[in-house]
């Protein structure tokens, strides 16, 4: 699947106690949200348009991240990602259709100073990990394939396999199904520049309206190793979205020992 024509979408604040334990709370203190559980916003990580900003720098990868040239201390964030298409009407988003899902790693700079979130989650290529396999949505509502898949996170290091993210089912999102949905349309079309988000709308337009979107819907929690982990070099990172009556985190961790040759 061609990625470089969709417009990359994250959001931020949809697993409660993550932008907390990422120190990540204090950028969203002056947003108002409709619930006190509401995610706080979106945000781009992908632009495919013509402005000469690094946010349309092509971030997506299955094998590895790069470091960026400034530095920064690098925090993997296991999210599931959706695949949509999107349906507009007078250039208003009316409409997100997901067609398939995957396990995303919304890998970002742990760094002070950012006014955007978008400067801690694109610094170039291979900045953000995506699945080479999603699945396909057949309902994205209750019921559906997805209320059967959980995410899980590992790093190995030095030998040592370690549980990098809280092992999560992806119906616990604070908003999911049509809630989401209807809230990606909200703010896709309402959004405005300010604090450390940006006009969706705008970049829409600039990137003259993409027929499709990779967007990322949260990270999950971290563990207490994943929680003061940052990437070093040579670490082997595994964001995995599994099936929950096919396999158990016992099996995903032997698929990696075996994989790795541990």
């Amino acid at each position: 699947m061609d990625f470089r024509s969709m417009i990359g979408l994250g959001i931020a604040g949809n697993f409660t106690g993550h932008l907390e334990q990422a120190k990540e709370a204090s950028s969203f203190v002056n947003v108002k949200v409709e619930e006190h559980h509401a995610p706080k916003g979106l945000f781009p990580f992908y632009v495919p348009s013509k402005t000469d900003s690094f946010i349309e720098v092509y971030p997506l990868s299955s094998t590895e991240v790069s470091r960026p040239e400034e530095g920064g201390n690098l925090q993997i964030e296991p999210e599931v990602a959706i695949v949509c298409f999107i349906d507009y009407e007078d250039g208003r988003v009316v409409r997100i259709t997901p067609i398939k899902f995957g396990a995303f790693n919304d890998c970002s700079i742990r760094k002070e100073g950012a006014k955007k979130i978008s400067e801690k989650k694109n610094w170039g290529a291979n900045s953000k990990g995506i699945s080479e396999q999603l699945i396909d949505v057949d309902n994205f509502q209750e019921g559906g394939v997805m209320d059967f898949y959980r995410i899980a996170c590992y790093l190995l290091r030095d030998g040592y396999l370690h549980a990098y993210g809280v092992d999560s089912a992806v119906r616990g999102y604070s908003y999911f199904y049509k809630k989401l949905l209807d809230w990606i349309v909200e703010k896709a079309n309402t959004q405005e520049d300010g604090g450390p988000l940006e006009s969706i709308q705008t970049l829409l337009k600039q990137s003259n309206y993409p027929k499709q979107a990779i967007i990322s819907i949260g990270a999950t929690l971290y563990t207490e190793f994943g929680e003061k982990a940052f990437l070093k070099a040579n670490d082997e990172l595994f964001v995995v979205v599994y099936h929950s009556e096919m396999y158990n985190l016992s099996k995903i961790e032997n698929f990696i020992k075996i994989k790795e040759g541990n």
